[in-house]
C-alpha cells in the first residue's frame, strides 16, 4: 500500500498491550530455545521441499510401520512433524508482522531523517545571522563529522 506520509503515535496503553501480547506469545511457547551460530550451522534447514519429504516420511512410517525398527517412535516422529508445521505457521505470521513493522520503521525513520536534515540546513542558515545558533548548528553537524573524515581518507586513497 503506498503511503504519502506517516503521521501516527502509539499510546502508552497500546505499548503496554503490545508488550502484554508479546509476553503472551512467549508464555504460549515456553519450549522456545536459542541456538548458538555453531549449533545453527550443524542443523538441517527445513524448507518447503524438506517439509514435504518429512510429511511423506511420516506417512510412509504410519502406513508401513514394518520398514522401521521396533524402537523407532513413530508417534513421536509424527508429533515432531506436526510441531514443525505449527511452528512454521506461527513463524510465517511473525515474519509478516516483523516485515510490516520494519517497513513502517524504515519509512518513518526516513521521514524523520529528512526533516532533521531540513532543520540542520535551517540552523546553519540561521546561525549566519542570529547570535547563539552556531552551537545548535554545530551540535546537529556532529552527525556528519565522521563522514567528512571518511571522504578525506577515500580521496587520499584514490590519489
Amino acid at each position: 500500500m503506498p503511503y504519502e506520509n506517516i503521521s501516527a503515535t502509539i499510546s502508552d496503553q497500546s505499548i503496554a498491550e503490545i508488550k502484554g501480547a508479546i509476553a503472551a506469545i512467549h508464555k504460549n511457547l515456553p519450549f522456545l530455545i536459542n541456538l548458538t551460530p555453531a549449533e545453527r550451522r550443524k542443523r538441517f534447514k527445513m524448507g518447503d521441499k524438506s517439509l514435504a519429504f518429512v510429511r511423506n516420511s511420516v506417512t510412509a512410517t504410519q502406513n508401513n510401520s514394518s520398514i522401521v525398527p521396533s524402537n523407532f517412535d513413530i508417534a513421536e516422529f509424527s508429533r515432531d512433524y506436526q510441531f514443525t508445521v505449527d511452528l512454521s505457521e506461527v513463524l510465517g505470521l511473525l515474519e509478516q508482522l516483523n516485515e510490516t513493522v520494519d517497513d513502517t520503521l524504515l519509512a518513518v525513520g526516513s521521514e524523520s531523517m529528512s526533516s532533521s536534515l531540513l532543520v540542520y540546513d535551517y540552523a546553519k542558515t540561521a546561525a549566519r545571522h542570529s547570535p547563539g545558533l552556531k552551537s545548535v548548528a554545530d551540535q546537529l553537524g556532529e552527525r556528519f563529522k565522521a563522514l567528512g573524515r571518511r571522504r578525506t581518507k577515500a580521496s587520499d586513497t584514490a590519489a
